[in-house]
Parts: C-alpha cells; structure tokens; sequence
C-alpha cells in the first residue's frame, strides 16, 4: 500500500508536470491564472502545497498517510495561503519598482541583471517581513487541525504554547535566508503568471521543511 500511494504521489507530480508541458493545456492555464487569479492562486496551493504536506509527514513518519489526518482541512488551509499570496506577490513587487525608481534601493538599469536585481529585492524583502509569521500561521492552523480545533473555538494560547518556539527559531527561521531568499528570487524572474505556480511548487519544500522541523522538535 505505501509503495502504491508513493506512486500515485509521483504520478500526480508528473502530470502536472505533463499539463504545462503540453502548449494546448499550458495555454489555457496561462488565460486561466490572467483572469481568475484568487481562483486559481487556491487550486494551486490546494493540490501542490498538499503535496508538499503529505511528503512532509513521510520525512516525519516514514509512511505515507492520508487517513485520520484531515487532509482535507490541511489543503483549504494552504489553498486559503494560495488566495493571500495573489495578493503579496503585487504588493511586494509593486513596492520593490518603486523604491528602485527612486533610487532607495540599488538596481542595474537594463537586461537581465535588472531583472534579477529586482528579483533579488522583492525576494529579501518579502521573505524577511512576511515568511516566517506566514510559517508560524501555518504551524498554528497544523495545531489545530491536529488536535481538531480547527473549525471551533480557537484555544488560541493553548496552542501557541504547544509550539516549540526554540526548535521554530533554530530550524525554520533560518531557512527564510538560505532557502526562500533564492528561491523565491527565481520565481519573480519567472512572467508574472507562473510565479503562483512556482510558489505553490515550493509549498512541496515548505512542506518537508516544517514537517522536518517538527520531528526534530518531537
């Protein structure tokens, strides 16, 4: 059974995979993400960043599960995640175009190196302002679907003392500079419309990285 839904995970990386590969398909996403952003900015999450969940409680377990974990909860939440950052990406971007043109932040004039300086800014600042209280959020909604809360009454200083802050400081906070800080500096040089995709992709990382985490913490 393991070996079946390692299979059908990998599957449904390589038909993703297949669908933007193929120019009728790619298209269509394209016109889809142009004109229904918030939409697709939460189907992208939803199927990706769960994705990166379920790989995340492998690394943490060393099974693959799907039952008693409320897979369900977990992917609106990150489809919900998806919707915010259709909003963050512009914002940040915005604000990083303007601060460059006027002269608050160094930048090179043309080609590409002016685009990976842009890149670069929207990047460092957005993951330095943004990225871990996104990550902490995360961890208090994992919380609270874990001990079923999550569609009650928020037990909010219950579970924000269940989280082991020093392992949250020590583990994942880092990784806002050496992983997002680059990672995140290639999707903004990606065209405006595959920049969700790409984040939701990187919900796959995020996944592994928090469930890591938490079993270093456990």
């Amino acid at each position: 059974m393991q070996i079946l839904f390692g299979a059908i995970w990998c599957s449904v990386i390589a038909t993703i995979g297949v669908f933007l590969y193929i120019d009728s398909t790619r298209t269509a996403f394209v016109f889809a993400t142009k004109n229904y952003p918030l939409i697709m900015g939460f189907c992208k999450f939803f199927v990706l960043a769960t994705m990166g969940e379920l790989l995340g409680r492998k690394i943490s377990t060393g099974l693959w599960q799907l039952r008693g974990i409320r897979v369900l909860q977990r992917a609106t939440i990150w489809g919900l995640l998806g919707m915010v950052f259709t909003f963050v990406f512009p914002i940040y971007g915005a604000g990083i175009k303007m601060l460059i043109s006027s002269g608050r932040l160094p930048s090179f004039e043309t080609g590409f190196l002016a685009s990976l300086s842009f890149a670069f800014w929207v990047s460092f600042w957005m993951n330095g302002l943004f990225a871990f209280p996104m990550m902490v959020f995360h961890r208090i909604t994992d919380t609270l679907i874990d001990d079923g809360t999550l569609l009650g009454k928020w037990p909010f200083l219950k579970v924000w003392n269940k989280i082991d802050w020093n392992n949250m400081w020590r583990k994942v906070w880092p990784t806002v500079w050496w992983f997002w800080v680059p990672a995140h500096t290639i999707t903004f040089i990606l065209p405006p419309e595959y920049r969700i995709l790409m984040a939701s992709a990187l919900g796959i990382a995020l996944g592994a990285i928090l469930a890591s985490a938490k079993k270093s913490s456990n």
